[in-house]
């Protein structure tokens, strides 16, 4: 049984991080965690809503501060009811200190981090990825799934494979945690410099590995820029894929002059992006 995690806003709660999260306890058969993110800094209500002729207004105070427990409590309620209907195992873990804190060292003890990759805890909307997601990301201690705004069932998987160690483990933890996805339809897809050979890297121990898990996998070789190819080969694709890739492994000064492949494809493209890296 693995332990699911979904990161959840009570003040802008996120249905399709639930429904998502749902989907992988069932395919999981495990248990399903609601982490909702009370950070004791954060509000729905802005500062200027508290001032008045005669400064800061306490009842004003007291009551925005009412209707943000009654909008958290209206949040948790959805969570079960959806939970108990889909009739999983299920718990809620009320986490009211520092939002990231809280999440990072609720990470370590999940196998699965699902969280809407348009996520702030903050008032503000910000350009994906927004600081939240590209910190926990950084720094989380589990597979993360990002997940977009609307929930769409898979019924596709794309592993992103380049012969580097990240995306053979970003391919191995898939597996581990949601091996059933291994009956849909599943496609590797590899980016080749124009100056390289159209070959799979490591093209018989990867086939070999592949046999294992996924025996009926297609395979699909471009060249070009990896980063251009690949956004543009998922742009034609029909159905609802979930893409599957090892990313944030640069140093953080090389990510401030390229951005990680997940930063991009958050970005171009609304698909789940099942993201594990090997620190």
């Amino acid at each position: 049984m693995n332990k699911i995690i979904a990161a959840l806003d009570g003040l802008k709660l996120s249905r399709s991080c639930i429904q998502y999260a749902i989907e992988m306890t069932n395919q999981s058969r495990g248990h399903l965690v609601g982490a909702f993110l009370d950070d004791f800094t954060y509000h729905s209500y802005k500062i200027h809503q508290l001032v008045g002729p005669e400064g800061v207004s306490e009842e004003t105070l007291q009551v925005l501060e009412d209707e943000d427990v009654s909008t958290r409590e209206k949040s948790v309620g959805i969570f079960e009811e959806l939970c108990e209907q889909a009739a999983i195992s299920y718990a809620v873990h009320r986490d009211r200190n520092i939002a990231t804190r809280e999440l990072l060292h609720e990470s370590i003890f999940g196998d699965l981090l699902v969280i809407d990759k348009n996520e702030t805890l903050s008032h503000y909307d910000e350009p994906i990825p927004t600081r939240f997601v590209r910190d926990l990301l950084t720094h989380v201690q589990s597979p993360v799934l990002l997940v977009p705004d609307k929930y769409k069932p898979v019924d596709k998987v794309i592993l992103l494979y380049n012969g580097d160690p990240a995306s053979v483990y970003a391919i191995k933890m898939f597996n581990y945690i949601l091996p059933s996805f291994f009956s849909l339809p599943t496609e590797v897809l590899s980016i080749k410099a124009e100056k390289e050979s159209l070959h799979l890297p490591d093209k018989k121990i990867m086939k070999e590995f592949m046999k294992s898990h996924y025996p009926k996998a297609a395979y699909t070789l471009l060249k070009g820029d990896p980063e251009a190819e690949i956004v543009e080969y998922l742009r034609h694709i029909k159905q609802n894929v979930l893409v599957v890739l090892g990313a944030y492994q640069r140093g953080m000064v090389s990510r401030w002059f390229k951005p990680s492949m997940a930063d991009i494809l958050m970005k171009e493209l609304n698909f789940p992006l099942f993201i594990a890296h090997n620190k």
